[in-house]
Formats: structure tokens, sequence, C-alpha cells
């Protein structure tokens, strides 16, 4: 019977998706967070955009709600020959022995937090075509779920964890980076009883938001350095030792990365709600906030 539930779940975490697992799910909910927090008003500008979708031409990847938004530049980076270019702005690793340096690793602003800076400047330009803003609009909502992964940020010589073999408790043969971007990420937001979703107070927007790209790089940064890496591979000391190439995360394990993943994908939420409503406020354009 062990065997059997092992095969299925294993399994059921190789079928291909539409996107990757933060693409598909925590993505998705970072959008659907977003949008049960902005103004009417907001809401109303978005839906004018959506209109212009066919004009972008990518038919395969659909572009009518927020929520295909903030996984639609996962789905056109498969077509290479057209958009392999923004592969490296989904991440910008940094590594976790060092000093954080927001502007290293970013050359000619073709990083995560560069782009969201650049699409959100786009975005909140009214002079420029409508589906030249809605395509900004998806690149910027997608990349600021991204940087609060924590291992689209921190990173110990191995993209990332993509090249640290792990398993997920039971389930055997993924790696750190795929565990905290699908099964962690998917297991903290999943609890019906306390949803994610949602109309958040005035006290929780404000505990939940606040920064600028540059320092939600930095908290994700923190996490891998203080508690992705650490707890992976049982040592605190991560910067002075060689760690393997495999390891396990316990059930212990995962049961404390859980509230961490889950606070991530709120504060995604809640942040891309903010930098949706000062891009359409009216008025001057908003400064940059690297």
């Amino acid at each position: 019977m062990r065997n059997l539930v092992v095969i299925l779940c294993a399994f059921a975490l190789l079928v291909p998706a539409p996107a990757s697992a933060w693409g598909f799910f925590a993505h998705r909910k970072t959008a659907e967070i977003a949008e049960a927090n902005v103004s009417p008003e907001t809401r109303a500008k978005i839906a004018r955009l959506m209109r212009s979708e066919a004009l972008i031409g990518t038919p395969d990847c659909d572009l009518s709600t927020i929520e295909d938004a903030s996984v639609w530049p996962d789905c056109v980076r498969r077509t290479f020959w057209r958009w392999g270019y923004t592969a490296a702005w989904h991440y910008r690793t940094a590594p976790i022995c060092e000093a954080y340096n927001a502007r290293a690793n970013c050359p000619g602003g073709n990083c995560v937090t560069a782009q969201i800076t650049r699409n959100h400047r786009i975005l909140a330009d009214e002079s420029l075509p409508d589906h030249v803003r809605l395509q900004a609009l998806a690149f910027m909502v997608h990349f600021a779920g991204d940087v609060h992964m924590p291992l689209h940020s921190g990173d110990k010589g191995d993209r990332g964890g993509n090249d640290r073999e792990a398993d997920y408790g039971i389930v055997p043969g993924l790696n750190l980076h795929w565990i905290w971007d699908g099964p962690l990420a998917e297991r903290a937001i999943s609890d019906p009883a306390d949803p994610v979703v949602r109309r958040y107070s005035a006290q929780e927007r404000a505990e939940l938001a606040g920064g600028n790209p540059g320092e939600w790089g930095r908290e994700s940064w923190a996490i891998s350095r203080e508690f992705v890496y650490p707890t992976a591979f049982d040592t605190e000391d991560v910067c002075s030792t060689e760690l393997p190439g495999e390891t396990a995360l316990t059930q212990e394990d995962i049961v404390r990365g859980v509230p961490i993943a889950k606070r991530r994908v709120q504060q995604a939420g809640i942040r891309i709600a903010h930098l949706l409503e000062t891009a359409f406020a009216p008025g001057p354009l908003p400064e940059p906030a690297r």
C-alpha cells in the first residue's frame, strides 16, 4: 500500500502542467488575492485593457483575466523563438553566503526585480497602446509573484536549488526548487478553513504590504539563507559546509515551511494589488520602485 501511495503521489507531481507549479496554482492565487483587494475602478480599468488581448497575438496563452495574466509569461516562454529572451526575467538569484546586493546579477535590467519596475512604469503610461500596457500588466503581475518565491532569489551554487535532488516526504526524486515552487506552495494555500483569497482588512494589508522589488528579493534571499537551506540540509552553518547533492524534507520540515510559503503568497497578492492601484492612479507617472 505504501508503494502504491508513493507511485500515485509521484505520478501526480510529474504530470506536465500548463506552466510551472507556482505558475499554475500559486501565481493564480496571488492574482485572485490582488483582484479581491483592488478598487472597483482599478478592476474596471484592467477589464478594459483585457479587451485588447487579440492584438498581442498569443492565441495559445489566454490573457483575458488577471488570473490568466499571472501565468501568461510562463506560458509564452515555451515558444522559445519568440519569447525566449524573457527567461532571465523570472529570477535574480543571489549567493546566500555573500552580502545581498539588490543591483547585482541583473545585466541590462534582465532580472525579476528590474522587470517588475519596468513593466509597472509601462502599465502606468496611458500614452501607450492598450495591448502594450496589457502585456506589461501580465509581466508585472507574474514577476511580482516570482520574486516572493525564496529560491528565485537565494542560491548556493545550485541554480536556486534546481541542482539539489530532494525528496518531499515520501515522494522521491524532486529537487529543492521544485518543492518550494510546487507541492509546498500548494499545501500552504489549500486549507479551506483559512482561505488566502479574500478581502483583507486595512491592518492586514498594512502588515503584508510595503517595500519595493529589491527589498522583496532581499526577503526571499533571507528566507533561503535562514530557513530553506538550513532546514533541507539539517545544518545551521550552510556557508562553511559543503552541502550534498541530495537530501530529503521530512514531514516536520514541510510543516515548518508551510506558514512561510503561505505568507509569501499572501504578501505577493497584496503587493500586486498595490502595484495595480498605483499604476492606474490618476496623475503623474509613479516613480520607479527599485
